[in-house]
């Protein structure tokens, strides 16, 4: 599995969880793809989960985790800025860097969504701009995900900030392959 795949099955694990096959197999593909790296993650609590649980307590606990408590929110426009002008800017910004990398950002999510954060960073690997996708994380997606575990990992014992850990930690192993972040 490369860096590309690990992205996208990241990102799918961000979405609204629509079948268990799905969330099991981008699961798999992530956790292989950090055993493999040497990434010590503690993702397997969100495989545990996923194990154990249905469809639909896997949907319940994902509206309760991320849609209903905003300190766990995937937007990390949000972390960063709060509600003021400085988050559109950030947004303004993310988005017109999907344009210029010709991705198509999903219509039915907000562009600082931590999952199409990620699926633009499998874009940008699969188009082989390595240099690019590492300075945006550096700039863009980093500093987020840092500001959301920060305001989490005290408080929420949830597996899906494991996920949010393993954005992190991939994220970071991203960048030290050029030591850019």
């Amino acid at each position: 599995m490369s860096m590309q795949q690990s992205y996208h099955a990241l990102a799918r694990l961000f979405e609204y969880p629509q079948e268990r096959e799905q969330l099991l197999a981008s699961y798999d593909a992530l956790s292989s793809y950090l055993r493999r790296s040497g990434i010590e993650s503690r993702a397997h609590l969100f495989g545990e989960m996923l194990e154990n649980c249905t469809l639909a307590e896997l949907q319940e606990d994902y509206v309760a985790r991320f849609d209903f408590n905003p300190a766990a929110a995937p937007y990390l426009g949000h972390h960063l800025y709060g509600d003021n002008q400085k988050k559109g800017g950030y947004m303004i910004q993310v988005k017109q860097e999907y344009g210029r990398h010709d991705f198509d950002a999903p219509g039915d999510e907000l562009p600082d969504h931590l999952g199409v954060l990620l699926a633009f960073l499998a874009h940008l690997a699969r188009r082989g701009e390595d240099g690019f996708r590492r300075e945006f994380i550096e700039k863009l997606v980093l500093p987020g995900i840092n500001k959301l575990l920060g305001s989490s990992i005290e408080r929420d014992p949830s597996p899906w900030l494991t996920l949010v850990e393993a954005a992190e930690l991939l994220c970071s192993a991203d960048c030290r392959e050029e030591a850019t972040c």
